[in-house]
């Protein structure tokens, strides 16, 4: 009998519940086994783990656990573009956490399997992991398919534009895109949010080596899956918890396999608000300090050339591990029971590395294209923290989506209360090269923390536009985000940042090689950083904050209680 046996003992009703849910009676002295996904119609990235699950189930059931399913289904933020439903995505974090709280808190079960496969699903997953600390395993959802011509479903940011311009683009066109946008199940086959949140989920050692992004449509996927299964009886006879592989090594270790892939930098939400589950302090300065020695090695999609099919064909994340060894520890425990460097020994042992190369061949592909010698790679990290009388708490940009051009500039702000009005701007041709656009009231309190990735593809997609214009708010950005777009600026302008008091014909500039974001002019005039700020105060006292609309539910708690976008805007 299991601990968590003796507690579902204390009222007879549970297994009597159980027993007419279906189970046997010799099921009720197994370990049971909690079965969570994000399993549902929502879109690509859930339709498919229904599946999965079942063959995690039967992994559970071979070594001799009772498996039980349940689903909270997530959202997609492709879906969700353009409208307010945006506003819910960053938020559907927390209450889909809170989700998987309450499903594996009611009842004593003795391990659980997450399953998701995307951008705000895998960090909701990894929080809860955390947060019920019983012995947990996190099984990805893997990549989509490529699109024609080796497309992602991001060619819907140039269609979209044409669209919105009259005459731009023909109906064919548009359906084809429909037709081929997204041509099977699993996250969208960029090194988006999704991905790079698989991606972290592995580094971390929360999930099999190995696991992450492997192509949804194959049969590897299905195997992961059953062996996840298995797994979870191991980490459950160790008694092998979440809070014993979420160290602060653990976090760094994924810092630097962020900083060699290029990802996201919904990362620099994600992982402080997982650690914050654990009692942890993760600085986003972190993931800037790091990225400084490390190299680049990812050529994916938007920081490279390739796909995230071709990246696990070319060895995943443990092909990155492999080769940043130095800068990662090598002992600290994961999932399976075993180190990071004993994993590395074992997939090196069992042919991981060249087994998959064939695939890379159909292609005309070399893993060494896709992911890059160390010694080749000229540019070190990818997320910088930008500070400045803008950003005094910080701000960030992947500055390896970002030209060379761009990555430092002066320009004449453009100032927007919403993206909306911003995105309209642009389609309009109202905005001009060099100008920076500013887009406000959008960060956690301010409005959910949208993302700006309609506004971001309008600008790369134009190329009057693309490579002098930049982005600055205090929203976030989708991981897919190309170009000069600098988000999280904290404090924002609903908590009184200095955002809120800057003003269309202001210039602003920011350098990325020095880390700054300032305001270094009022009204078309440069100014010295006294003037700036004696003119950034006395606006303070005359201008007051924009008011919110009336809200309930789900986004008026979040924008009522989330933390700042430094503190991972979580609760």
């Amino acid at each position: 009998m299991t601990a968590s046996t003796s507690q579902r003992n204390l009222w007879a009703q549970f297994n009597a519940l159980q027993l007419g849910s279906g189970w046997e009676e010799e099921d009720l002295q197994k370990p049971q086994i909690l079965i969570e996904d994000v399993y549902g119609d929502s879109h690509p990235g859930s339709v498919h783990l229904m599946e999965l699950s079942r063959q995690a189930a039967r992994g559970v059931v071979e070594k001799g656990g009772c498996p039980a399913h349940f689903h909270a289904t997530d959202l997609c933020d492709g879906c969700a573009q353009g409208h307010d439903g945006m506003n819910l995505i960053l938020a559907s974090r927390e209450t889909l956490c809170d989700m998987v709280e309450l499903h594996g808190g009611f009842v004593a079960w003795d391990g659980m399997v997450v399953s998701s496969s995307c951008d705000k699903s895998i960090p909701a997953h990894l929080k809860a992991m955390a947060r019920l600390d019983i012995p947990s395993i996190f099984l990805p959802g893997g990549s989509m398919r490529p699109g024609p011509n080796q497309t992602t479903s991001l060619v819907a940011g140039d269609i979209s534009l044409r669209e919105k311009r009259q005459d731009a683009v023909s109906p064919q066109e548009i359906r084809d895109y429909w037709l081929t946008g997204c041509p099977s199940v699993g996250a969208c086959t960029f090194l988006g949010t999704a991905s790079t949140m698989q991606c972290m989920a592995e580094a971390l050692g929360l999930a099999l080596p190995g696991s992450a992004l492997a192509p949804a449509t194959m049969r590897d996927i299905q195997a992961y899956a059953r062996r996840t299964g298995r797994a979870i009886m191991n980490l459950v006879e160790q008694n092998i918890r979440p809070s014993q592989i979420l160290t602060l090594a653990a976090f760094r270790n994924a810092i630097v396999v962020h900083s060699a892939i290029g990802g996201s930098t919904n990362a620099t939400l994600h992982l402080p608000a997982i650690a914050r589950e654990l009692g942890l302090v993760l600085p986003v300065e972190w993931f800037d300090e790091i990225g400084r020695t490390v190299p680049h090695i990812g050529n994916i999609f938007p920081s490279g050339s390739h796909l995230t099919e071709s990246f696990w064909f070319a060895g995943g994340v443990p092909g990155i591990q492999r080769k940043l060894k130095d800068f990662l520890d090598l002992d600290v425990m994961t999932v399976t029971g075993h180190t990071l460097g004993e994993n590395l020994e074992a997939l090196e042992a069992d042919g991981f590395f060249r087994r998959n190369v064939g695939y890379l061949h159909n292609y005309g592909l070399e893993p060494d294209q896709v992911i890059l010698p160390p010694q080749d790679t000229r540019e070190l990290g990818t997320i910088a923290v930008l500070k400045g009388n803008l950003a005094p708490e910080g701000s960030v940009i992947k500055y390896s989506a970002c030209c060379q051009e761009m990555r430092k500039h002066k320009g004449t702000a453009r100032v927007f209360d919403c993206e909306e009005d911003a995105y309209a701007a642009v389609v309009a041709g109202q905005i001009c090269p060099g100008d920076i656009l500013v887009i406000r009231y959008e960060g956690p309190r301010g409005s959910g923390m949208p993302e700006m990735l309609m506004t971001t593809e309008a600008i790369v997609c134009d190329a009057r536009l693309n490579g002098t214009v930049s982005l600055v708010t205090d929203g976030r950005f989708s991981g897919a985000t190309r170009g000069a777009a600098i988000g999280h600026v904290s404090p924002e302008a609903a908590a009184g940042g200095p955002l809120a008091y800057i003003h269309t014909g202001d210039l602003l500039a920011y350098d990325i090689e020095n880390r700054s974001l300032n305001v270094v002019g009022i009204d078309g005039r440069e100014c010295s950083p006294d003037e700036v700020n004696r003119c950034l105060e006395q606006r303070r006292a005359t201008w007051p904050l924009k008011q919110p609309p009336a809200r309930k539910g789900v986004l008026k708690r979040y924008t009522a209680s989330a933390l700042s976008a430094m503190q991972g805007a979580g609760y």
